[in-house]
């Protein structure tokens, strides 16, 4: 799809209507694949689309410039969602020098045959003159989310072609941030954040630093829409996220197999309740998907943990929610953990132990419940819950965290 951007500027790259699965990642909205054209004296491509899209992404660069006009094609990024599309377009256009830092082109050297690719190699602080008054300069931002990952800016035009930073999966024809729901569109890059970029938090944070003093007049990230008018929106919500800021909130987290985890876990909402400003979620482990649970954990300060016990473990389900977000990396939070069982332990007490492996803070033992849980301990869950929430209030005051239009 071809979209003027600005003078001499085009959107040219792909919309995914239909993708709902992303290397584990589910879209549900889609995605776009984005590639940019800058026509000056002399012809740059920012980034490609994903290998089966290549005839499309040829064609539509077809539209306004002739392959063998194009000069330059910048690589930020090596992934294939990015670059699978490249050797089509280097055989159609031999004459184009790759412009790329060495990992990112150690990477292309592993995916495709680049025997016959042209390359110039870049790091942060160089810049590259298109003519007609306009520079390219290179910044590289290792591990957000690749080690080769690398920005590039449209010095005199103040435009960010960032690749996969400040980006989310969302299909739309609308290619500006103005032009689309701007809470939809936060909510993306906070489940885009939170599944992908959330675990190089730090890179992010240094990144955002070194961005502080560089006017951005427009961001162009590799997925998604592009930011003209809701800069502050995205920039502030990176901040937030980058520093793990977190909110007055908690999650209860359980699967139960008779109902009467579940029952606890009623309760500790119950108590969490009793402290006014703090959100609650619980989120049964079975009735939801891996990204909504990162994207809940992302803001969220504290954690109730449940399970019942099978074979002397926790629930598998539990088991495979815990892996995926122990990846993610979501430090600093608070946390207990509970459970009802019948003739045999395990669960709750194996929940215990994940806490230390998490470095989270314990609140408290775990609270356990034999077969049906007796009224003292759900008042015991209670109490719990309103010890969990007075500590997410005091863990979100430390934390600096900053409304977002989706609070």
């Amino acid at each position: 799809m071809l979209t003027p951007i600005a003078h001499g500027i085009f959107a040219v790259g792909h919309i995914d209507w239909a993708v709902r699965d992303f290397h584990g990642y589910e879209t549900d909205r889609g995605t776009t694949y984005n590639s940019y054209l800058l026509q000056f004296e002399k012809t740059a491509v920012i980034d490609g689309v994903k290998a089966p899209f290549a005839a499309e992404w040829l064609a539509t660069l077809q539209k306004q410039t002739e392959l063998d006009k194009i000069d330059y094609v910048v690589v930020n990024h090596a992934e294939p969602d990015h670059s699978g599309a490249l050797p089509v377009l280097l055989a159609a256009a031999p004459q184009a020098t790759v412009v790329c830092n060495k990992k990112t082109q150690d990477f292309l050297n592993g995916y495709y045959d680049t025997a016959a690719w042209k390359f110039q190699l870049v790091k942060t602080g160089d810049t590259l003159a298109l003519g007609s008054g306009k520079t390219l300069q290179f910044i590289e931002i290792p591990l957000v989310h690749w080690p080769d990952s690398m920005a590039t800016y449209l010095v005199e035009e103040q435009m960010l072609f960032c690749n996969d930073a400040f980006g989310e999966h969302y299909a739309t024809n609308l290619r500006f941030d103005d032009e689309n729901p701007l809470s939809t569109l936060i909510f993306e890059a906070k489940s885009y954040y939170a599944n992908i970029v959330n675990p190089y938090s730090k890179r992010v944070a240094a990144v955002l630093a070194q961005l502080a003093n560089v006017p951005i007049r427009m961001i162009c990230p590799s997925h998604g829409v592009i930011w003209r008018k809701n800069l502050d929106a995205i920039l502030g919500a990176y901040q937030n996220w980058a520093n793990q800021r977190v909110q007055p909130k908690v999650v209860v987290l359980y699967d139960s197999m008779w109902h009467r985890t579940a029952t606890m876990a009623d309760a500790i909402m119950e108590g969490v309740a009793e402290v006014p400003g703090v959100v609650c979620k619980v989120l049964p482990a079975r009735a939801i998907t891996e990204n909504t649970l990162a994207t809940e954990m992302l803001d969220t300060a504290a954690v109730a943990l449940g399970s019942s016990t099978l074979n002397q473990q926790m629930m598998p389900m539990m088991a495979a929610r815990l892996c995926y977000i122990q990846g993610l990396n979501f430090p600093g939070r608070a946390a207990f953990s509970f459970g009802s069982h019948g003739w045999g332990k395990g669960g709750p007490e194996l929940l215990d132990a994940k806490i230390d492996e998490l470095k989270w803070t314990r609140v408290c033992p775990p609270v356990l419940a034999k077969f049906e849980p007796a009224p003292e301990v759900l008042a015991q869950c209670r109490q719990a819950g309103h010890a969990l929430a007075e500590k997410a209030v005091e863990l979100a005051a430390a934390s600096g965290y900053q409304k977002t239009c989706i609070d």
